[in-house]
């Protein structure tokens, strides 16, 4: 049988201890088994190389094996899993858990990921679009590489280090200095957009409500991305939690909203003053604004995965197909750039679809009637990279 044992720096259990005693062989990381010692007959195995420690524990008969905290929380218990073997489970308090705990705050709502044997994209762009976030940091991706990638949003970081030895240290930080100094491994992050949390505890909205006209967004002289085209445009963005999109040409930034509300990091590039007023009465906190002209506002951005181009014309696409992103969509009144965007996206090495939205309202007539009220038909481009 394989029992994994979490460890936090707290005395282990009583079930834990007979685990070791009665253990052909026990497996963990270095500090691990320093902290824990086991007995003297039990063989040690040092998880340095996690695969070809696992095969000396599968080809024992009882096996321990130490981790950190819950060992079912982004832990060893999945890489047994998928292997075949059943473990039981005796765990402590996540880094997570204790984490928070340190700092006073609740972590009901705070999503957790992982920098761990995957693309630190997902963490980093987790961490821009969501109010409060948990980082299980990596070799290689640590607090430094986390501040660096938060540079522009305004969030603070919490380091915790050596959770649970004699030396943790909890360090309250912007993401510059995050980025400007070396950090004790093991460590986790918590990302915190401290003044949502604040208005959330109080039982305030994050963002002002406003008074809400049209489809539900302040906008000026209806220079807004009209509902109806603006689901096909979500649509095809594709957002979810993990993705960096760009709202370029943002107007309202009502694309960007919706993108938000999916869970992706956005940033909106606009260079009309009032409309950047809007964009922040209509996003709040939820989307970063980058105010300026395109293609030169993208300089010093983070690349997109992808991007909707609502204004800024054929300089602005331009300026999106040069960084690359996977998906692109554009929309357009006149014929004419419609064409001139498809050759751009096409010459790009996108597959290209395009489709012109053409939609009709009820309007209200006497007598309990209504009319169709045609709206301006739109044209819209969607390229995406295979």
């Amino acid at each position: 049988m394989i029992t994994v044992v979490g460890c936090d720096g707290s005395p282990l259990p009583r079930r834990a201890m007979d685990r070791l005693s009665s253990a052909s062989v026990v497996a963990g990381g270095r500090r691990h088994l320093e902290a824990v010692r086991p007995p003297a007959h039990v063989r040690q195995v040092v998880m340095g190389d996690v695969a070809a420690a696992l095969d000396q524990v599968g080809a024992a008969g009882d096996a321990v094996v130490l981790a950190s905290g819950d060992p079912g929380f982004f832990g060893i218990v999945r890489a047994l899993r998928e292997r075949g073997h059943t473990p039981e489970v005796l765990p402590a308090v996540s880094s997570v858990a204790g984490a928070f705990a340190r700092i006073g705050l609740p972590w009901d709502d705070a999503v957790v990921v992982s920098a761990h044997g995957r693309d630190p994209r997902t963490a980093v762009n987790a961490c821009r679009a969501m109010p409060k976030t948990a980082v299980f940091t990596a070799p290689g991706y640590g607090p430094a590489e986390l501040g660096a990638g938060l540079a522009g949003w305004d969030v603070t970081l919490y380091v915790a280090e050596r959770l649970g030895a004699g030396d943790e240290r909890i360090t309250r930080c912007a993401p510059a200095e995050a980025a400007a100094r070396a950090w004790a491994e093991p460590n986790v992050v918590l990302v915190v957009r401290e003044s949502e949390s604040a208005a959330r505890t109080h039982n305030q909205p994050a963002a002002p409500p406003g008074d809400w006209i049209g489809d539900g967004y302040r906008h000026r002289a209806g220079m807004i991305t009209k509902w109806e085209v603006r689901a096909v445009a979500v649509a095809r963005l594709r957002p979810t939690l993990g993705m960096l999109v760009w709202d370029v040409g943002a107007g309202s930034g009502s694309v960007g909203v919706e993108c938000a509300a999916h869970h992706a990091a956005v940033i909106a590039v606009e260079r009309d003053p009032s409309a950047c007023e809007l964009i922040r009465q209509n996003a709040g906190p939820a989307v970063r604004l980058v105010p300026g002209s395109a293609p030169e506002a993208f300089e010093g951005l983070p690349d997109p995965d992808a991007v909707f181009v609502g204004g800024g014309g054929l300089a602005a696409l331009g300026g999106v197909l040069a960084r690359r992103p996977r998906t692109v969509v554009a929309t357009y009144a006149a014929v004419d750039r419609a064409v001139r965007a498809r050759r751009a996206l096409t010459d790009a090495g996108y597959a290209v679809e395009g489709v012109q939205l053409a939609a009709s309202r009820f309007a209200d007539l006497p007598g309990d009637s209504f009319r169709l009220d045609a709206q301006n038909p739109v044209f819209l481009l969607a390229g995406r990279l295979s």
